[in-house]
């Protein structure tokens, strides 16, 4: 089916030939084209360009975008969708004075969340996660990576994994599948690190790796959950099985976890809100992607990801969500670019560039999805009529989106 849209104000991140991602100073180059067609075959882009430049085509349906911007849909590389229940009252209590890592020492937090997991039914989370996948796809999301980790159980883990391989398989929507087993340690093993750490590294990883339930593997390296030299033993394991690392590091502490994920080859390195000048050092002229979560600093009123220090040096960043229980509880992509531009002060061009193809990046993803080029997936937001793109992180309030595409068809 040839889907033909014209008039369209302007179309964002075109890229004549696919690229892997933009860092330092190009993530402020945003190549649009002003009064532009686009050609949409099957699930593929299949051309683009100025309206002065149209081609006669045979359309099986024809779109008039007068007034509109198309952008690629949000690569949302970071996300906890699959979960049971919620985390309200920790939200009141942080309210009430109590901080994320007391909550968590008193039994809440990713224990919480863990303990109702393994008391809920596989269908049950499922329906739940469901609600939430499809909420983030209206809101303009058209590849997302879903981590396990509130198992903290191999029962547990198993059944988070076979509940994203089944959002997988029913969704349009790509979807990225990372194994977070080493999300904290559960209660029975408090006073036994180690042997948390065998059951991870010789049952989960290897059980999880037999059935392919995942492609990533990821650590939360940070001061009371897993050290940089537990981080580097899970890591190497789940490299050994096949799993590439991605891990959460950096959200309360410096301690060395972006050193190690660089020395892994980590495809990324996740939080950054603490970040000491060796940090960023260790990231320059590596393939380790930096992601910032600014929706995650939002919420729990800790410091952002210092994106004006990073972008100076050289360095790539993407935007994703952290959609969460305790910490996130949004998938909004668009609050996320947003936040970017109005507290980490990136513009508009580079937070749309992160949101895009660096998104992509940080999901192995860049060949396929993250910019308006030919032969990628015809994954789309097209918005109401706006005054310009700046519109899209200036109105943050606003629902902006008319119509998303994924797989070349309207959700």
């Amino acid at each position: 089916m040839l889907t033909l849209i014209t008039n369209i104000k302007e179309l964002l991140q075109v890229r004549e030939t696919s690229i892997a991602k933009v860092s330092g100073a190009e993530m402020a180059e945003l190549p649009t084209i002003k009064n532009a067609f686009l050609v949409l075959e099957d699930n593929l882009i299949a051309d683009f360009g100025s309206m002065e430049n149209l081609p006669k085509i045979n359309s099986d349906k024809i779109i008039d975008a007068s007034g509109k911007v198309i952008l690629p849909a949000w690569c949302d590389s970071h996300t906890h969708i699959v979960y049971a229940g919620n985390r309200e009252q920790e939200f009141v209590d942080r309210i009430n004075g109590l901080t994320y890592e007391e909550i968590a020492n008193r039994g809440g937090g990713i224990l919480n969340s863990a303990n109702k997991l393994n008391e809920t039914s596989e269908e049950e989370i499922y329906e739940q996660s469901k609600i939430r996948l499809e909420e983030v796809m209206h809101l303009g999301t058209g590849a997302v990576e879903i981590k396990s980790g509130y198992g903290l159980t191999i029962e547990g883990e198993l059944k988070m994994l076979r509940v994203i391989q089944k959002l997988a398989e029913n969704y349009p929507i790509s979807i990225k599948a990372t194994f977070l087993g080493a999300h904290a340690f559960p209660t029975h093993y408090k006073d036994n690190r180690d042997g948390y750490i065998e059951e991870i590294i010789n049952k989960m990883i290897p059980e999880i790796a037999k059935n392919k339930l995942a492609e990533y593997v990821d650590v939360f390296c940070e001061s009371g959950y897993f050290s940089v030299e537990e981080t580097e033993k899970i890591m190497q394991a789940g490299i050994e099985f096949g799993l590439k690392p991605k891990i959460h590091v950096n959200q309360f502490n410096s301690i060395g976890g972006i050193q190690s994920g660089v020395k892994f080859n980590a495809l990324s390195v996740d939080h950054l809100e603490i970040m000491n000048p060796e940090d960023i050092e260790a990231l320059k002229d590596t393939e380790t992607m930096p992601v910032a979560l600014p929706s995650c600093s939002y919420f729990l009123s800790i410091p952002y990801m210092p994106a004006r220090e990073m972008i100076k040096a050289g360095l790539p960043i993407a935007l994703a969500t952290d959609f969460n229980p305790g910490s996130t509880p949004s998938g909004n992509m668009n609050f996320v670019v947003a936040t970017a531009c109005i507290k980490m002060k990136m513009t508009p061009e580079e937070a749309i560039n992160a949101a895009t193809i660096n998104g992509a990046y940080a999901m192995g993803l860049s060949e396929t999805h993250g910019s308006i080029t030919k032969g990628k997936k015809a994954n789309l937001i097209l918005t109401k009529p706006i005054s310009s793109y700046y519109q899209i992180p200036y109105a943050f309030g606003s629902n902006l989106i008319e119509s998303v595409f994924i797989e070349g068809k309207i959700i």
